[in-house]
């Protein structure tokens, strides 16, 4: 079974790749980040550089291609191996991106991964100002589910003096990340 899940994992890598389809490149997405739940499927996944296909297309427009990949990232994460290959690649920049997306479910994996990404090395990058008040806004979103995921970043993620700072800053400026839709 081993040999077959590689394969099987190689087929639809290959799909990605060469389909012009939007919705073969999406059920493929799809597919990909759902397998990378499975710590069984983490060397697998690295083996077929998995971590920079969902790096990529971060920045594609096609919102719902964004959202399989930030979730695929989300899901890997939580890998040492992985995490680290992450922020080794840049891939805090592309993850903090995804927070200004329209999409909740993008917005959510988005801050989940941010998370996740979080060491002493990365702390300075993952809780920049710009992020901490993103999240200060996303702590009063209509979505119970983003303002609840906000505030625990908040609270556990950043420091009082990080959020404060935050909090002054967004009196006196008018901040461009907008709340995604619900």
């Amino acid at each position: 079974m081993e040999l077959g899940r590689l394969e099987y994992l190689q087929a639809l890598v290959t799909e990605f790749q060469v389909t012009d389809s939007p919705e073969a490149k999406e059920q493929v997405l799809a597919n990909l980040a759902n397998f990378a739940y499975d710590p069984k499927n983490y060397e697998y996944l690295r083996q077929l550089q998995v971590l920079d296909l969902f790096l990529d297309t971060l920045t594609e427009d096609n919102e719902t291609l964004v959202e399989f990949a930030i979730g695929g990232l989300c899901n890997l994460c939580l890998d040492k191996t992985n995490k680290d290959y992450i922020l080794e690649a840049g891939g805090v920049e592309p993850v903090i991106n995804c927070l200004s997306s329209s999409n909740e479910e993008t917005v959510m994996s988005a801050v989940t991964t941010l998370m996740y990404l979080t060491t002493p090395q990365s702390r300075q990058q993952t809780t920049a100002l710009p992020v901490v008040e993103c999240m200060l806004r996303f702590s009063l979103s209509a979505s119970r589910r983003l303002s609840n995921l906000a505030t625990i970043f908040l609270e556990d993620y950043c420091t009082p003096l990080q959020v404060e700072e935050a909090r002054n800053l967004s009196k006196h400026t008018a901040v461009g990340i907008p709340l995604p839709k619900d």
